[in-house]
């Protein structure tokens, strides 16, 4: 989800009006003052991230595809299902949204209705990509803590249609956002770029909407992450604590066990998704939060600390795009494996072709 930006730059007594598209804020704010440190932070950092987040959730999406990885057809279900939504964030929100926005002034994407199809479009994408780390949590809750529900459940049916459903659910409820927005200049009868109309400010509706909107992502799925996370762990703790007492009454030592061992490695997994979800995404959502109590709307100087606070924790949010994928996927052994072999095969085609 990318929240609402709160607030703009502004100088003096004057205010400078929110545009949505980062790049077109930027453009009008460097006519009025210097260069600030955050925007020369985000020149290097999103189009990095673009690179990075591209590659990599290209890479899991075509190797997780050729189910080869050992994997079960409902977990890679999964794992393709959120490789894909954070792709899509990636592409919309950091590459149209923001890199657009910076390196190429007055384009088609600066068009009233375009601008705001591609809002939709990243708080649709970054809600799916959410709500998938939930579903694909909740589907291995249900493998490790309901042997009976799993066999009905964790399946490659049920795991497409949670996809769909969570994709057209996201849509539509951030399909409000597209209509939030109003022109700044309308030129020889075209809208251009957009800027939050003032009644989001103050109407109770647009209020009630944001509040649920920032309850439903990310508040909902902090609290069902960690609580099944944390219902998972017990059982993996429980299970593991029989199975070596166990092993110790037959064995009469305590010798390694490789089961015990991949149990700790699911544990060390779990914390690690969680964790980075929680890490990455509180920042912009205690941040959004304050900002709706304390009604922040302007900012006047780079150097705000509410200013730096909100850019900063947008680009917390964004690097999540490029972390689900590898934590889920990159620990696994057969995965990376597969990754080594796309790595040399084309190296081995060159040096072939060389050598003809």
């Amino acid at each position: 989800m990318v929240m609402e930006e709160s607030g703009t730059l502004a100088e003096s007594s004057e205010c400078l009006p929110e545009l949505r598209f980062p790049g077109q804020q930027k453009s009008l704010l460097l006519t009025e003052m210097g260069y600030p440190l955050i925007y020369q932070i985000e020149d290097i950092f999103y189009p990095v991230l673009a690179a990075v987040g591209v590659s990599v959730n290209l890479v899991a999406i075509v190797i997780l595809s050729r189910g080869k990885c050992g994997l079960s057809k409902c977990i890679t279900c999964y794992l393709v299902g959120m490789a894909v939504a954070d792709l899509l964030v990636v592409i919309t929100d950091v590459i149209l949204r923001r890199i657009v926005g910076i390196y190429i002034a007055f384009s088609f994407l600066d068009m009233t209705p375009v601008c705001c199809l591609v809002e939709f479009m990243v708080f649709a994408s970054t809600e799916v990509s959410v709500w998938l780390t939930v579903a694909f949590t909740f589907d291995r809750f249900v493998a490790i803590c309901c042997e009976k529900l799993k066999t009905k459940y964790c399946t490659e049916k049920t795991a497409a249609v949670v996809l769909g459903t969570v994709s057209v659910l996201s849509c539509l409820e951030s399909l409000p956002w597209y209509f939030i927005y109003e022109p700044k200049f309308i030129i020889d009868n075209v809208p251009w770029y957009c800027i939050t109309k003032s009644r989001f400010f103050t109407s109770p509706i647009w209020a009630a909407f944001e509040m649920f909107h920032n309850i439903l992502t990310p508040c909902v799925p902090f609290f069902l992450i960690l609580l099944l996370n944390v219902l998972t762990i017990r059982r993996i703790l429980v299970a593991s604590r029989v199975r070596r007492e166990f092993r110790n009454r037959n064995n009469g030592e305590n010798l390694k066990d490789p089961e015990m061992e991949n149990r700790k490695k699911s544990i060390i997994l779990l914390f690690s998704i969680s964790g980075s979800f929680i890490l990455l995404w509180l920042t912009q959502f205690v941040y959004n939060i304050y900002a709706r109590i304390a009604g922040t709307r302007y900012y006047y100087s780079a150097t705000d600390i509410n200013f730096i606070t909100e850019h900063s924790s947008f680009m917390l949010q964004l690097l999540s795009s490029c972390t689900n994928t590898c934590i889920y996927v990159l620990t696994q052994n057969k995965f990376r494996e597969e990754l080594k072999n796309a790595v040399k095969y084309p190296l081995n085609l060159i040096v072939k072709l060389v050598k003809l």
